[in-house]
Parts: C-alpha cells; sequence; structure tokens
C-alpha cells in the first residue's frame, strides 16, 4: 500500500506533468472537499470546483517546473485519516521568466473505499511580511 506521503509525492509528479486526470484523482470527488490554494482566491469548495480549477491550471501558461520539500515533510497516519505537511519550494515558469516561491503545505488525506489515501484538505500559504504592524513577535536571545 502506498503511504500518505508517497501519495502527495504523486500528486506533485501529476502537477508537474499537467495530468489534470490524474492530479484531479488524488482528491476525494466530493462537494466538500475543501482547498486554501496558494493563489489569488482564499479558498475552493466541492470536487466539481477543484477539477475546474485545475484544468483551467493545466490550459494555462503557468507551469511548475519542481516541488521540492525544504523543511519536513512531517507526516502522520492512522488507520483512515493521515496528514503531511512542512514548507515547499516551488518553481515556477510563466513563458520564458522563471521564479521560485516557499509554501507552507500541509495534506489532510483520508482513505478510500479500496484503502487508497486520497486529498480531503489541502492548505498552501506563505506568511504575511507584517500582518500586525510590530514585526516578529518571538524574542531573539
Amino acid at each position: 500500500m502506498t503511504t500518505a506521503l508517497e501519495q502527495v509525492d504523486r500528486f506533485f509528479n501529476a502537477i508537474l506533468s499537467k495530468e489534470v486526470v490524474q492530479i484531479c484523482q488524488n482528491y476525494i470527488p466530493k462537494e466538500n472537499t475543501y482547498v486554501f490554494v496558494e493563489g489569488p482566491r482564499y479558498s475552493t469548495i466541492g470536487y466539481t470546483n477543484i477539477a475546474k480549477g485545475w484544468q483551467d491550471f493545466c490550459d494555462s501558461a503557468l507551469k511548475l517546473e519542481n516541488i521540492e520539500w525544504v523543511e519536513g515533510p512531517f507526516t502522520e497516519e492512522c488507520e483512515q485519516v493521515a496528514w503531511v505537511a512542512g514548507i515547499v519550494l516551488i518553481t515556477v515558469a510563466v513563458k520564458d521568466k522563471l521564479s521560485q516561491q516557499k509554501f507552507r503545505s500541509t495534506f489532510i488525506l483520508q482513505k478510500d473505499e479500496i484503502g487508497s489515501w486520497q486529498i480531503r484538505h489541502e492548505h498552501l500559504s506563505a506568511p504575511l511580511q507584517d500582518p500586525y504592524g510590530i514585526g516578529d513577535w518571538l524574542k531573539k536571545n
């Protein structure tokens, strides 16, 4: 059986290849599957909307060149639920321009009826520069 981490890595590979059917097969196909995307929208609710988003992504000029775990990944699995989390560095190509973005990345997975892991919730985000106007409250020694 595939581990939750192996499933997330397969998901990443499908994204890198822009294989929309493979990408979408990683999600629980229910209308309450919930995703926080790393882009300009806050969230996507429901498998139908998630699948449309991935189809539009695969049809766009945006291409992910690499997804690399740079912290973690950390993972835990129980019988029916697992989580995978860490920091990913994503290399993106838009036309001839490459850029890199670092994101916090969390996946909550659930086993389907045949025992394969599927994404129930996905959250990619980047910290805000100074959300409260006081800088980092963590004291330096």
